[in-house]
């Protein structure tokens, strides 16, 4: 059977949407309803549109709790399960991060001084974002959450389960590197994924099966800066204010790809040896590390399946 696919611009990003099937037409309309559920998903958590739900809370930090959606209470809870498990290192107030401070134009010619780069920094605390019966309140005024490191991957998933409910067994969602792949593909065999050289980042260095799973990557080709012969990546360390150091790439395989997408981030941030002991302490996810020397790292799940 052919696979029917679209690619759409949403939620700032490219998604490649496909199922399996000889039904053309009935295909085109499924993948028309999960663009759907991602549009309406974009619409809720954007920043981009006054009336969001997202600018509404960050518009009344340090004034009052905001009712919101269901849905969007349940996954700002998850995200802050996340910050608990990552002692902060994922965390939904990195929107309050000043950005036209860490700009990563080619002007930026110097780091900082310390002092200034935990200025930038002075608003991000997960503990501040307080969750009452149904609302969220931002204690700080001037705070900001944004969902880019969650959001994407909840959209890949919502997409997967509005076509695994009309009947579609084998299809994939690709929310530009946060994959989500079940069943099989038009050949038949597993759906792949390809993980790429950070210093090359149109060569795959190593493919994956993804059975009925989900990956994310994170690299720091991603946007970076050059400034005294030393590449440093627009991923800011929340604690310190500075870019992060010593991973260029991580991407994490997992059930579902929420927990993919919201867990690259972070693992850069802890770093090679606390990044991997924390998703060996995870059922169902692994997890690919490069370091900046391009020493690659796995966690036990992978080099226990590349023994066996």
């Amino acid at each position: 059977m052919p696979l029917v696919q679209r690619t759409e611009l949403l939620m700032g990003n490219r998604f490649d949407l496909g199922v399996v099937s000889s039904d053309t037409d009935r295909a085109e309309r499924a993948v028309e309803e999960a663009i759907v559920e991602i549009k309406r998903i974009e619409a809720l958590l954007t920043t981009f549109k006054d009336d969001s739900q997202t600018n509404l809370i960050n518009r009344m930090a340090g004034i009052s709790p905001v009712e919101v959606d269901k849905e969007v209470y349940e996954l700002i809870k998850r995200a802050h399960r996340i910050s608990n498990l990552t002692q902060g290192a994922f965390d939904l107030s990195y929107g309050s991060l000043d950005k036209s401070f860490w700009n990563f134009d080619q002007k930026m010619a110097q780091l900082p001084s310390p002092e200034k780069a935990l200025e930038s920094v002075g608003l991000i605390n997960y503990e501040n974002i307080e969750l009452g019966e149904g609302t969220v309140f931002l204690r700080e005024k001037g705070m900001r959450i944004g969902f880019g490191g969650i959001g994407k991957g909840y959209a890949a998933d919502r997409a997967k389960k509005v076509l695994q409910e009309l009947g579609f067994e084998n299809g994939v969602v690709n929310a530009s590197g946060d994959m989500n792949a079940w069943g099989v593909r038009e050949d038949g065999n597993p759906w792949k994924v390809g993980i790429s050289n950070p210093d090359a980042p149109t060569e795959v260095f190593a493919e994956f099966d993804l059975i009925n799973s989900a990956v994310a990557t994170s690299g720091n080709y991603e946007k970076f800066v050059w400034i005294d012969g030393v590449k440093y990546s627009h991923t800011i360390h929340p604690k310190t204010g500075y870019p992060i150091r010593g991973i260029k790439s991580v991407t994490v395989f997992a059930p579902f790809a929420e927990l993919a997408d919201v867990l690259t981030t972070p693992i850069a941030v802890m770093g090679v040896e606390v990044g991997l002991d924390l998703i060996d302490q995870i059922a169902g996810v692994a997890c690919l590390i490069i370091s900046d020397e391009n020493v690659i790292y796995s966690s036990k799940s992978i080099r226990d399946q590349l023994r066996s």
